[in-house]
C-alpha cells in the first residue's frame, strides 16, 4: 500500500478539483473586472549610448527599463484590448486625512485577490506591475459636471503582486494572486488609458491640481512676500563711543550741511549698526531709520563720513557704511521670495537656473552653460 499524502509532485486531479471550485467562487462571488494590459514603454527611438537600455525595435517588452537611472517607465504603451476577469475585495471607506497640509487618503491602497489560473487565460501572462485594473462596479453616474456627460470610471494600477497565503489549498499548491494596487492619477504613465490631454477624458484633473498651486503659491506670497522677518518698523537709537545718545545738533562744528548727506533739522546721529534689530534673515539691504541708501556697482571716489552704500554687484546685496577710513559691512540682503524662480538673486539660483550660453573665442562653437552630469560623465561599456 502507497504512503498516504496530500502533496504530490505534480497537479493532479485533486489540484484540478479545487481549482474548478476556487474558480467556480471568483464567478459566483466576485464582480467584473477590466485588466489594461501592460505591454512595454513607448518607443524611443535608437541611441548610440552602449550604456543605455534597449529603447526600440524588438528589445521592447514589458521587462524593459526606460529610464535607468530612476528605474521607471514614464512612457508606457498599453494594448488596445481590455481583458476580462473576475476579482474579489474588501470594499473600505474613503477618508481624507485633514491633519495633513493639502488632500492625502488614509487608504489609497487596495489588496485584490485574482484566480492564478483565470487571470493567466484572460492576459496570455501573470499580472504585474503597471497592469491598470478598471472596476465597472465602481462607476459614478451622477457627475456634478453638468458638461462631463460620461460616467466617472475608476482605475487602480498594480504595484505589487504575490501569492496570497490563503490561497494555499491542502495540496501545498497555490491557487490565488494577491495584488497591491493604488488609484490612478492624470499622469504621463497613463496616456494611453485616460487619453491626451487635449481630448476630453476622464480623470482630467492635472490642470485643476496646477490652477490650484497656483493660487496657493499666489496667497503665500502676499502673506509672506519674503523670508526672514520685517524690521523696518523698529527704530534704533544711534550712540556715541561712549554709550550715550549721538545727537546732532548745528552746534556741531564739523557738520557739514552742504554736502545734502545731513539734514540739518535731525535730532539724532545715523546708527552705525542695526543694534537690536540684526538677528537671522533680518537683512534686506535698508537701513535702520529709514536712512538714506546709495547703491552701485563700485564705492564711490569720494564718500562721506556716515553715508550708507549698497552695492548691487554682491549676491546678495552688501550694504556699507562709511565710517570716515573704510566702509564697514551692515548687512547682507537676505530676504528674498520663497518662491523658486530667477528673482532670487543669489549665487544658488543663478547656477541651477543658469539658461546662458557661451560661444567661443574664434565663434566655431556654442554651448550651453548648465551641461546635465549624466551627459559629462559617461560610463564607458563593459562588454
Amino acid at each position: 500500500m502507497p504512503r498516504l499524502s496530500l502533496f504530490k509532485p505534480e497537479k493532479g486531479n485533486d489540484y484540478a478539483f479545487i481549482d474548478r471550485n476556487i474558480s467556480e467562487m471568483f464567478q459566483i462571488g466576485g464582480t467584473d473586472a477590466y485588466i489594461h494590459k501592460y505591454i512595454s514603454p513607448n518607443d524611443q527611438g535608437s541611441s548610440e549610448d552602449a550604456t543605455q537600455p534597449q529603447r526600440s525595435g524588438d528589445g521592447l517588452n514589458e521587462l524593459a527599463i526606460q529610464d535607468m537611472l530612476f528605474l521607471e517607465n514614464r512612457d508606457r504603451k498599453y494594448d488596445p484590448d481590455v481583458y476580462h476577469t473576475r476579482v474579489i475585495y474588501n470594499v473600505s471607506d474613503i477618508d481624507f486625512d485633514l491633519s495633513q497640509f493639502g488632500l492625502f487618503l488614509q487608504n489609497d491602497q487596495l489588496f485584490m485577490t485574482f484566480h492564478i489560473k483565470d487571470i493567466i487565460e484572460a492576459l496570455g501572462r501573470k499580472i504585474m506591475s503597471g497592469d491598470v485594473i478598471e472596476l465597472p462596479h465602481l462607476k459614478d453616474d451622477h457627475s456634478l459636471d453638468e458638461t462631463d456627460t460620461e460616467t466617472l470610471k475608476r482605475y487602480y494600477v498594480v504595484e505589487d503582486v504575490s501569492r496570497a497565503s490563503e490561497g494555499y489549498s491542502r495540496t501545498w499548491w497555490p491557487h490565488l494572486y494577491r495584488v497591491r494596487v493604488k488609484g490612478i492619477t492624470d499622469a504621463q504613465e497613463f496616456r494611453d488609458i485616460l487619453g491626451d490631454k487635449d481630448e476630453n477624458t476622464d480623470q482630467k484633473t492635472r490642470d485643476k491640481e496646477l490652477e490650484i498651486n497656483d493660487a496657493i503659491v499666489t496667497q503665500a506670497e502676499t502673506d509672506a512676500p519674503l523670508s526672514g522677518y520685517n524690521t523696518q518698523q523698529f527704530h534704533v537709537m544711534p550712540t556715541d563711543e561712549e554709550g550715550k545718545v549721538a545727537l546732532v545738533t548745528v552746534d556741531d562744528a564739523d557738520l557739514l550741511t552742504s554736502t545734502g548727506h545731513i539734514n540739518v533739522d535731525k535730532v539724532y546721529a545715523n546708527p552705525q549698526s542695526n543694534g537690536y534689530i540684526e538677528g537671522y534673515l533680518t537683512g534686506d539691504g535698508i537701513h535702520a531709520n529709514g536712512e538714506t541708501v546709495t547703491f552701485g556697482t563700485s564705492f564711490p571716489n569720494s564718500p562721506i563720513e556716515g553715508m550708507f552704500f549698497l552695492r548691487t554687484d554682491y549676491a546678495p546685496n552688501r550694504l556699507f557704511r562709511f565710517d570716515g577710513r573704510r566702509f564697514v559691512k551692515i548687512e547682507d540682503n537676505v530676504r528674498m521670495t520663497m518662491t523658486q524662480n530667477n528673482t532670487r538673486s543669489t549665487e544658488k539660483t543663478s547656477f541651477i537656473n543658469n539658461s546662458n550660453a557661451t560661444t567661443l573665442k574664434d565663434g566655431s562653437s556654442t554651448t550651453s552653460e548648465r551641461v546635465a552630469l549624466s551627459k559629462l560623465l559617461k560610463p564607458q561599456a563593459d562588454n
